[in-house]
């Protein structure tokens, strides 16, 4: 049934609710790589009967679902890249200025989860209550600062439907950029053309943002210069969260984690020097099949189905025994180390998007998913996973794109120490970028401890205190949920430095600092690190 409520349409279901997970699992493995079958265009079924118009948009308008704040527009529907592809969108106007507001293009990772989950449980105008069976306002949404976009890309994700033909980060780029011609296009929308531009993911966004963002820089370029009709999109600003973008580097810090990680001793000293000496094995280890993935996709001598073959088989074998054999025999949540397996916290959106009547409201045509599986599989089945999205990355911050890489702290799947690890493997690529001068300060917001923040002009990093995978779901001491992720997007989009004292110590953000300041309780003894470390440097050797 439908209520009215205070803060918008409260809905009531008893319906059988999945836990979350933006990363499927594959025969039990998170992120694992299907045994049989091959790349193919499978065919998502719209519910009704639509008459898509390829290159326009069709939508409806202040329908009063989410966004409750008097006189902020609002539309949801669909953008008809294709007579056989229609992509959903959900447009939320900024709560402040929304004329000169900036505009946020927002998507979830995967690859093919629904950006309905940032929407309803991060940072939209409205968050699903505990029990996942209302919605309540967001005092804390990103529409304080900007305009937001949500969509669901690429086809078949979530309420999009039509031919799923997208099978690597590439690919969802082109489809992406097509989106926003036809969004910029309308008449209703071209007003925000010529606004500051803004691309927020996270996840799987660690490839989907420097991908995309390279690619818009790309497509400016070409417009420029006259080999490409379209509009210029004013992309200004990058935003990571807890994202896979090195592969070759993020996955030898699954077993750092796993030692140093300020919560809980989830794999034993044993097994976590087991999977260490894995990774380094000079035969068939994780880092070798990584490393031929690199080598591979960056020779323009490969076939397509050399790159796949060789990319899907370091995913598939990396998973099982690195990323699922370190945390898989205790128990705990992926995207939350404090947490057994699984976390039933964010709430689930099954109950709220199944609803017939809300999903008609909307202007939604398909049934809903939170992952899509069709897509996560055309992925997988090209290594699209292990490619190395860190070239694009330099690019787009060398070209001045503000950009913000954060991770929540209690996030096991895409950990600090990976992406930590990442970013300094970046350094040298970014001459603007002192490696010196990019040091670990701490960061707080309302006087109250909230990260730990690393600064330049144009690359910010932040380790956010007792967040997990999906950070704007959570809060960390007096602050309140979703309080300190808007404070670091609002000053991210402002360009606004963090304010932040220097840290006691001078040893760059290490655990041992960080317990200094008082706000961890939890970390391996020195005999643990040592064994890792001396592991790691035999192996290595």
């Amino acid at each position: 049934m439908m209520k009215l409520a205070i803060h918008g349409i409260l809905i009531c279901l008893f319906i059988p609710s999945c836990y979350a997970s933006q990363i499927p699992s594959i025969d039990g493995i998170h992120g694992g790589v299907p045994s049989v079958g091959s790349v193919g265009e499978l065919f998502k079924e719209a519910l009704v009967n639509v008459t898509p118009t390829p290159g326009s948009l069709r939508y409806v308008q202040n329908t009063g679902v989410c966004e409750t704040t008097p006189s902020v527009f609002s539309a949801s529907g669909y953008a008809d890249i294709a007579v056989n592809q229609s992509m959903w969108f959900w447009f939320f106007a900024a709560r402040n200025n929304a004329t000169s507001a900036p505009l946020t293009l927002w998507t979830n990772g995967g690859p093919g989860s629904s950006s309905m989950l940032g929407l309803f449980q991060e940072h939209g105008p409205c968050r699903i209550s505990l029990d996942g069976s209302s919605l309540n306002y967001n005092p804390y949404s990103w529409n304080n600062v900007s305009n937001m976009l949500y969509i669901d890309q690429p086809i078949g994700t979530g309420f999009s439907h039509g031919l799923m033909n997208v099978t690597g980060t590439k690919e969802a780029a082109e489809q992406v950029w097509q989106m926003l011609q036809i969004f910029f296009n309308d008449t209703l929308f071209s007003q925000y053309k010529s606004n500051d531009f803004a691309l927020w993911t996270e996840s799987y966004g660690g490839h989907y943002g420097p991908g995309f963002a390279a690619y818009l820089l790309d497509a400016n370029e070409k417009i420029a210069n006259g080999t490409l009709t379209g509009t210029t999109i004013n992309l200004k600003t990058l935003g990571i969260g807890n994202g896979i973008t090195d592969p070759l580097t993020q996955y030898a810090q699954y077993t750092t984690y796993a030692s140093t990680n300020p919560y809980i001793q989830f794999a034993s000293p044993s097994l976590i020097a087991s999977v260490n000496a894995s990774f380094y094995s000079p035969n068939g280890g994780c880092q070798q099949l990584i490393q031929s993935c690199y080598s591979t996709s960056e020779n323009p001598a490969s076939s397509a189905g050399e790159i796949q073959s060789v990319c899907a088989q370091a995913q598939g074998v990396c998973n099982v025994v690195i990323l699922d054999g370190l945390i898989g025999p205790g128990n705990r949540d992926v995207y939350d180390v404090r947490k057994t397996n699984p976390d039933p916290y964010p709430p689930p959106l099954i109950n709220l998007l199944d609803n017939k009547t809300l999903i008609a409201i909307i202007g939604a045509e398909s049934e809903w998913q939170e992952t899509s599986n069709d897509v996560y599989t055309n992925f997988a089945r090209t290594g699209d996973w292990m490619l190395n999205s860190a070239p694009d990355l330099a690019r787009v911050i060398n070209s001045g794109v503000r950009t913000l890489i954060y991770d929540g702290d209690a996030d096991y799947i895409l950990n600090y120490d990976g992406v930590e690890a990442m970013l300094s493997a970046l350094l040298p690529s970014l001459p603007s970028i002192s490696s010196s001068s990019f040091s670990f300060q701490n960061w707080t917001v309302n006087n109250h401890p909230a990260g730990l923040v690393r600064q330049s002009p144009n690359l910010t990093y932040v380790r956010v205190f007792g967040a997990g995978h999906e950070v704007p779901a959570y809060n960390y001491t007096g602050l309140d949920v979703g309080q300190a992720a808007l404070e670091f997007f609002r000053l991210t989009m402002t360009g606004t430095e963090f304010v932040a004292a220097p840290a006691p110590s001078s040893s760059g953000g290490s655990k041992s600092s960080a317990v200094t300041l008082g706000v961890r309780s939890w970390g391996y003894g020195a005999g643990v690190v040592a064994l890792l470390g001396a592991v790691s440097a035999a192996l290595i050797l």
